[in-house]
């Protein structure tokens, strides 16, 4: 009888330190891991990294100077040598560690036993990096980071830089302009598109960059952020008056690029190397975003009337995707389905642009058209999403790599708050000015924050 009323007296707090933990590694998976399962992990790792790297395959033979070297100081076994580890550095999400691969091995050797080393050592995920030639980089994530988005608190943005969602490595997800100029993102309703679009917004709000929207859904996507829009067309009529507006101020600037440079005016636009970026600070034209929401709008026509004016913007989108960059224009390409039944032109648009973020999507064409000629791998992966996950995407790019990654939770009021408050920012376009939309003064008791503190989505 004392035996068990002991036992029952162990057992007690036992078990209610064991729901607790499982409590909290099911709620507040980073507090468990920085607790409990990072220490597990990393004496893992130390005690079994040699067997491990074995049983992966990953080691080779020792040079014939270490076998001398063991042969005359000790009797003990030769084994073969695994790669050189670095100094184990613990972060909020996981686990960093270097490796210097051994002679005749390759970064894919170690990418490629990538889950065995999750299995091993008790992690959610394990990625791989090259550093330098014989260097990589191992990232391991102790759990689901997408589950519950936490953006870090280094993001790596800058100007035209927006750090918009987090990637599956735990790493942000940067929207950098200079780098990949023009970007396709499809969703399905409800995926997580717009709040994808509201960051993006909200992120280039405090930036000298001037934003124009063109919304078929007679502005209600991005109608609320008008404060800080310098232009924006809200129906195919509108759009077909905007469009050519922004190729001749793209054609202007190259104009001035020609006049700086040199450059004789009979020539074509498309032999033109540089761009606004080279031209002096104070001669710089202003740079500008062009967001146009729901492009399958401006494809879809009623009349012959309809695609007289369908072929003319489909054609100025297309030269705008094709030049506007070293002109400092940028297209940024939303819709919920986007294919080559839209028309003439559509396929020609989607090769000029060169990111591709895909939401969950209703058809696997769709996602096809948006991954399946960058890294057909990827189009799985979209399909996959489930409904209950908005946010979640497969972003790629034309150099063939692509990752999941999640959106934060961001609400509309909260949008149209930070561009209401940085509206005196927004840049003057004489070209634009007939296409400001007209926004009603409201009193704002407090002005909203331009950066809000890691934001969640749960």
């Amino acid at each position: 009888m004392t035996d068990l009323t002991t036992l029952l007296e162990v057992g007690g707090p036992v078990a209610a330190l064991g729901g607790g933990a499982a409590y909290t590694r099911a709620r507040h998976p980073a507090a468990y891991w920085s607790a409990v399962g990072g220490p597990i992990s990393t004496v893992r790792l130390l005690s079994s990294y040699g067997s491990v790297m074995e049983a992966c395959g990953l080691t080779v033979a020792p040079s014939r100077l270490r076998v001398l070297a063991v042969k005359a100081t000790t009797r003990r076994e030769i084994r073969p040598v695994p790669p050189r580890r670095g100094i184990l550095r613990p972060t909020s999400t996981g686990l960093r560690l270097r490796l210097r691969l051994a002679p005749g091995q390759e970064p894919a050797d170690v990418a490629a036993s990538a889950e065995r080393l999750r299995h091993a050592w008790g992690v959610h995920a394990v990625y791989v990096t090259t550093v330098k030639p014989g260097l990589v980089e191992l990232r391991l994530v102790g759990y689901d980071v997408l589950r519950r988005v936490r953006m870090p608190r280094k993001t790596g943005g800058g100007f035209l830089k927006v750090p918009v969602a987090l990637r599956e490595d735990a790493m942000p997800f940067v929207r950098d302009y200079r780098t990949v100029p023009h970007q396709l993102t499809l969703g399905a309703t409800l995926s997580g598109k717009s709040m994808y679009l509201r960051h993006l917004i909200t992120g280039l709000a405090p930036q000298p960059v001037a934003l124009v929207g063109i919304d078929c859904k007679r502005g209600v996507e991005l109608a609320p952020f008008a404060a800080r829009l310098s232009a924006l067309a809200t129906d195919p009529d509108e759009a077909a008056e905007l469009l050519p507006v922004l190729v001749k101020e793209m054609e202007g600037r190259y104009d001035l690029i020609k006049e700086r440079q040199g450059i004789a005016p009979c020539t074509p636009d498309e032999e033109i190397t540089s761009d606004i970026w080279g031209l002096p600070e104070s001669e710089r034209p202003t740079p500008i975003v062009l967001f146009v929401d729901e492009v399958a709008e401006l494809f879809l026509t009623a009349t012959r009337k309809d695609e007289e004016r369908r072929d003319e913007m489909v054609t100025q989108l297309i030269r705008l995707a094709q030049l506007g960059r070293a002109a400092g224009i940028y297209l940024e390409v939303c819709g919920q389905r986007f294919g080559a039944e839209l028309g003439k032109g559509a396929t020609m648009l989607r090769a000029q642009l060169t990111g591709r973020v895909c939401h969950r999507v209703n058809d696997e064409a769709s996602a096809k058209m948006a991954l399946g000629d960058i890294a057909p791998e990827a189009v799985y992966a979209a399909c996959s999403i489930a409904p209950e996950m908005p946010g979640l995407a497969v972003a790629g790019d034309t150099s063939g790599g692509w990752s999941r990654i999640r959106t934060p939770y961001l609400s509309l009021a909260d949008a149209a708050a930070v561009c209401q408050g940085t509206a005196d920012l927004a840049p003057d376009v004489p070209a634009l000015k007939t296409f400001r939309p007209a926004v009603p003064v409201h009193p704002v008791e407090a002005p909203a924050p331009v950066v809000r503190p890691r934001p969640v989505t749960d």
